[in-house]
């Protein structure tokens, strides 16, 4: 089982490899894990190596190789991946409340998220999607089912119902629906880069695309899913 920092660097390392044909290099990896030094990325190095998901390549300059990816259900559930409630009903979820406290809260659930389509645009004012009232506290929330496995290293998987708090900050490494050039919804971890914005999938499949800040616009953070199972 890997700590969440081992798992996000050895994903971090394999798309850079795709790409690039290169491991990043220390500093890189420093600042893509929000680090403060390098000695971190050494330790998280190999541990990843004493693992077997790791190999250095000796006489060679930034040769890292990876050996194995986790599988998708070894993903980290803390930190910016978010947590999975599963269940059929809602009253086993929210748990047991004191007579007369609400246990569940009403989320407008926006369709299919998918490219080409503002979030606004997906509504149906007849649906909603039911939670338990500590997960949304005073904040606006809304419900949104996940399509396509862009995200699935992230252990976002299509058909997820995922609850993003209405926003439109965020921080860099936080999973954000992010509406681009005012036409096209995604859900996608946001990175900032200098100037500009990267929205990072979570499959080594898919590429990073990378927009000038005024091309993007947060429209929300995930907080929490939800998967149904029969």
């Amino acid at each position: 089982m890997l700590t969440r920092k081992q798992h996000e660097l050895l994903l971090y390392i394999h798309r850079r490899l795709q790409v690039d044909g290169v491991s990043p290099s220390f500093e890189e990896m420093k600042e893509a894990l929000r680090l403060r030094s390098k000695s971190g990325i050494h330790r998280l190095i190999t541990a990843l190596e004493e693992r077997g998901f790791l190999r250095r390549l000796p006489h060679r300059a930034r040769a890292l190789e990876v050996v194995k990816l986790p599988p998708v259900s070894a993903a980290p559930a803390t930190g910016f991946t978010p947590s999975v409630i599963q269940g059929r009903k809602l009253e086993v979820l929210a748990g047991k409340r004191s007579e007369g406290e609400a246990t569940a809260v009403s989320l407008p659930l926006y369709g299919k998220i998918a490219a080409g389509t503002p979030i606004e645009a997906l509504r149906d004012p007849t649906e909603t999607f039911d939670v338990p009232a500590t997960l949304v506290g005073n904040h606006e929330h809304y419900a949104l089912r996940v399509e396509g496995d862009s995200m699935i290293d992230a252990g976002i998987l299509d058909g997820d119902v995922a609850i993003v708090r209405r926003s439109d900050t965020a921080e860099t490494g936080d999973i954000v629906v992010a509406l681009v050039d005012d036409a096209e919804a995604t859900l996608k971890r946001l990175r900032r880069k200098g100037a500009s914005i990267a929205l990072e999938p979570e499959n080594a499949r898919y590429e990073t695309r990378i927009f000038g800040p005024d091309r993007v616009k947060v429209q929300g953070r995930l907080v929490a899913l939800f998967r149904q199972f029969d």
